[in-house]
Order: structure tokens, then C-alpha cells, then sequence
């Protein structure tokens, strides 16, 4: 019995809004989570590390001793990290920040007139607060994908949060600390979810050790519907990268896919979590059925079958039949989903006509496991859709633009005119008086 749900598109004709709608998408409500989580996000707020304590004791069963984790154990997980671990970490953080170097944005200036220019200047943010996650999985890549980048920028001071582990007494997990002391981040907090968000955006006076905790600037780092959820609370308060939701993969294939390496990639990101999404976009009947039949082989041997199945039967993920690659390619850009694959003839043609996709992994050999782990592209990305308007957690998250003018009194000269016409037209006459007094000689 086929696992995938099957959505048939060919000789349809939909609008954009009608093709989007028919799509399989994971049912996020962020704003019902955050109806759950105010109370925490406000009990933080008020009472500081208490409140954090209270909250990691009812869902993570577990009262932290350390809400700040001493140096000292940051250092003993380092040194008792598998060697093997700690050099897939350090290549993981060597992809990314060479990637990350390339891409880091530099100042221009532009002469808009002779004596007058404008330099745009690309400042870090100051202090940031990077959560990583630990429920089902531990994931010290997302350390190597929240600080590298934050590194890379040149912010002066970053903060970690990962959620203590019952069975590491109160403690993030030592892989987790250890990539943080890896990577030279020595300011790491016992929280997770809402309770996290919440501290890194307040702060706290004191967090038990007899120090406080400044809040920070901007809040980054992939999550739960609930931290989602804090993370839409705190905006305004801090900056945030995204909400981000369950983890998507969408892979565009024709007939000249392997069905070996289509099933393992669906299975791949349906490991995550039973909200993640698992869509294949194909034209060809003949690939649907080998897929389903290489499902039926590889799932029943991953170690998290159950969780698998779930995810791939779940109205999130299925299959999308499409009369050929045009209509593939709507479909794809209106789905906008987190990782994109391309498996079809010209893999690298059809990969320039996406517009819509938190990263494209073009032909077989780049799968989207390659960039959660290895491409040194950064796997922090959008979901939902969002990638419409979103981009993935990059060195420019941590980057602000500003604008430096500097006129002298001749460029000053050529703009008077056109800037006290505009200002005269929005009824704004003290506008315009403000330049023209710099031409009276009588004043």
C-alpha cells in the first residue's frame, strides 16, 4: 500500500492562490502557540531565572542547578568528545565560514554628485542570542550554523541556549557544549524553548551564580512551534531571524531520477520530526511507483520507522503529479519549500528557474543532508512558504546597513532645489527652511 498521498495536478489549470491551496502543507498555528507560551514568555520577563527554572521543571522535567554553564564544563566536553566528532565538527565549521567570508558584505560609497556622497556601512549586531535545539535530536551542526556565521560578521559578544538534559543533570547535552567551547562561545545557558526566548530577549538580574544576564539584540536559531511562538512575542524587543516551523523537503524529478536516492531523501527529513514534510514533484508515473516501492524497503530499516511513517502519511507530505517540467516549476515556486531538489534531466537549467526555495540541491549528488551537515551552505533556512520573502540564517543576519551622508556646500547647493520643491509639497515648509538657512547671508 502506497505510503505517499497522491495530489493530481496534470491538465489543470490553477491560479497561483488555487495551486497553493492544493498543496500538501504541515499545519502550523503560531498564533494558538503563542496563547500557550505568553504566560511563560511574561513569567521571564518578570521574574527572571525563576520563572526559566520554573518552566524547564514542567517541560523538561528537570530544575537546572547552573542556568549558566561553568567554563569548566564546557571544557570537560570538549575534551571528552569523539575525535571523529570533533573533526566533522571542525571541517562542518570550516565549509561555512570560508562560504561565509566570501559572502560577508563590505562598505561602498557612492559619489551621487562631486562633493557629495553616500557610504553604505555594514556594522555587526552587538550581542546575540543563538538557541539550538534539543528534543529528538541533538544537533550540534545548528551551533556550528548559528556561530559561525555571527563570527564571521564580527559580533562582539554571542550567547547560546540549548535545553538542560535530565540525563546530563541539568545540563545542555556535552556534544552541544562541546561544539560551543569548539568554537570559542563561553557564554552558554541551560534553557530551551519559550523559556530560552524569553531570557536571551530580557535578560535577567541574576541567574543563581550571583551574575545577571544582558539581554540581546537579535534572537537566531531553528525550533519548535513554540519557540516559534516566543520568538513572534519578543520581535520588536529584539530582532529575530524567522519563525520557523517543521523542517520540508520538496524534490522536482522526471524519469531520470534514481528512486534509491529520491525515497532516501523523503526519509531523510521525515526522521525529524512526524510534522515534517516530505513532497515529491514528479511527471513521471513510472518514478511514483519506484519510489514507493524503495520506500517500502528503506523505511521498515531506518532506526525511527515509526516516526518516519508518520511524517510521510501525514497531510504535510505526498506526491504532486504535474504534466511536465513547466508546470513542475510553478508548482515548486509556489510551494516555496525549505530544501528544494532537483533530479531531472538538466538539473542545473531548471534549478536557475527557481525563485522560490530556502536552498536548491541541484542533481543527485547534493542532497540536502550534504547541507545540514557538509556544503557549507547553512541549513538554518525558511519554512512554511516563507521563502517568498525570507532568506536562510547567513552572515547578513547579523549585519545592519547604514547610510552615511556627507555634503558639502556645493553638492548641498544642487539638491536644494529638488529637496525644498518636495518639501513645500508635503507641507512640510520647515523641511525646506532647514536647508535654505544654510544659504542666508544675512542670518
Amino acid at each position: 500500500m502506497p505510503i505517499l498521498t497522491t495530489v493530481d495536478l496534470r491538465t489543470r489549470t490553477l491560479t497561483a492562490a488555487e495551486l497553493t491551496a492544493a498543496l500538501p502543507r504541515a499545519e502550523l498555528d503560531v498564533e494558538a502557540a503563542a496563547a500557550a507560551v505568553r504566560p511563560v514568555v511574561e513569567d521571564v520577563k518578570e521574574r527572571g531565572a525563576a520563572a526559566v527554572r520554573d518552566a524547564s521543571e514542567r517541560f523538561d522535567g528537570i530544575r537546572p542547578e547552573h542556568l549558566r554553564v561553568p567554563q569548566a564544563e564546557l571544557e570537560r566536553a570538549l575534551a571528552g568528545l569523539d575525535p571523529a566528532i570533533r573533526a566533522a565538527l571542525e571541517e562542518s565549521a570550516a565549509r561555512v565560514r570560508r562560504v561565509d567570508e566570501a559572502h560577508c558584505r563590505t562598505d561602498a560609497s557612492v559619489q551621487v554628485v562631486p562633493g557629495g556622497t553616500v557610504t553604505q556601512r555594514w556594522v555587526p549586531v552587538r550581542r546575540v542570542g543563538l538557541y539550538v535545539p534539543g528534543g529528538r535530536a541533538v544537533l550540534p551542526s545548528s551551533v556550528v550554523m548559528n556561530v559561525v556565521p555571527a563570527q564571521v560578521a564580527g559580533v562582539e559578544q554571542i550567547v547560546l541556549a540549548s535545553p538542560p538534559q535530565k540525563e546530563h543533570g541539568g545540563l545542555p547535552h556535552p556534544t552541544i557544549l562541546a561544539a560551543c567551547a569548539l568554537l570559542g562561545v563561553t557564554e552558554v545557558i541551560a534553557a530551551g524553548g519559550a523559556q530560552a526566548v524569553a531570557l536571551l530577549a530580557h535578560g535577567a538580574e541574576d541567574l543563581g551564580d550571583g551574575s545577571g544576564l544582558e539581554g540581546v539584540d537579535l534572537v537566531t536559531g531553528p525550533g519548535n512551534v513554540y519557540v516559534a511562538a516566543a520568538k513572534r512575542l519578543v520581535r520588536g524587543t529584539v530582532g529575530i531571524d524567522a519563525e520557523a516551523g517543521p523542517t520540508e523537503i520538496a524534490i522536482l524529478a522526471d524519469d531520470t531520477a534514481d528512486p534509491a536516492y529520491v525515497a532516501a531523501d523523503l526519509i531523510s527529513q521525515a526522521e525529524h520530526d512526524p510534522l515534517a514534510a516530505s513532497v515529491l514533484v514528479t511527471d513521471s508515473e513510472a518514478l511514483l511507483t519506484a519510489v514507493e516501492e524503495q520506500l517500502a524497503v528503506q523505511v521498515p530499516q531506518a532506526m525511527h520507522e515509526q516516526r518516519i511513517r508518520t511524517a510521510l502519511a501525514g497531510p504535510q507530505s505526498g506526491v504532486v503529479l504535474v504534466d511536465g517540467l513547466e508546470q513542475g516549476l510553478a508548482v515548486v515556486n509556489a510551494y516555496g519549500a525549505e530544501h528544494l531538489e532537483i533530479h531531472t534531466a538538466d538539473a542545473a537549467s531548471a534549478a536557475a528557474r527557481v525563485t522560490n526555495a530556502g536552498a536548491v540541491f541541484v542533481g543527485p549528488y547534493a542532497p540536502v543532508s550534504l547541507g545540514d551537515y557538509a556544503a557549507g551552505s547553512n541549513h538554518v533556512l525558511p519554512t512554511g512558504g516563507s521563502s517568498r520573502y525570507d532568506g536562510g540564517l547567513s552572515v547578513q543576519t547579523f549585519l545592519r546597513g547604514i547610510h552615511v551622508v556627507q555634503y558639502d556646500r556645493e553638492a548641498l547647493a544642487s539638491a536644494r532645489t529638488t529637496a525644498t520643491a518636495l518639501a513645500d509639497a508635503e507641507g512640510l515648509p520647515s523641511h525646506g527652511r532647514a536647508i535654505d538657512i544654510r544659504f542666508e547671508k544675512d542670518r
